[in-house]
């Protein structure tokens, strides 16, 4: 029998995939360079297989999973928008991500601190997910 903090770390980290996917859906027509344009499809598609991951795994538990916060999604809808609409450059989304990379760090570590007895290939793609995101802010400091 599964336990609940498996369950429970899952179901954060495809909620955070979720969101990760969402904020570069929203930023990636507004980049003007081409290679930080590709850096954010990559990650993209990158989060894209961590998500299949999650919910095949979520499914092997007959767990629907958890959508991202509305609250959390909504802001992040605006705070994108406005900033974007104030300044259209490259600096600006690269400033975006980084900042919803570094929010994404924390919460699933602090997830992992928290879903302590959570099963070691949940605690795997949480550690991945994490990596995915500390990489991707590093590959885009240039743009800052």
């Amino acid at each position: 029998m599964v336990n609940d903090d498996t369950i429970e770390l899952l179901k954060e980290c495809n909620a955070g995939i979720k969101m990760g996917i969402g904020a570069i859906d929203d930023v990636l027509d507004h980049t003007h360079d081409d290679a930080f344009r590709e850096l954010l499809a990559k990650c993209r598609e990158e989060h894209k297989k961590l998500e299949t991951e999650t919910k095949k795994i979520l499914n092997d538990y007959d767990d629907s999973g958890k959508e991202p916060n509305p609250m959390a999604k909504g802001m992040s809808w605006i705070k994108t928008n406005v900033m974007i609409a104030m300044d259209p450059e490259d600096s600006t989304v690269a400033d975006l991500i980084t900042d919803g990379c570094n929010m994404g760090v924390k919460s699933l570590n602090k997830y992992l601190n928290q879903y302590e007895a959570a099963e070691e290939k949940v605690k795997d793609i949480t550690k991945r997910l994490i990596n995915l995101e500390e990489k991707l802010t590093i590959d885009i400091r240039e743009f800052l």
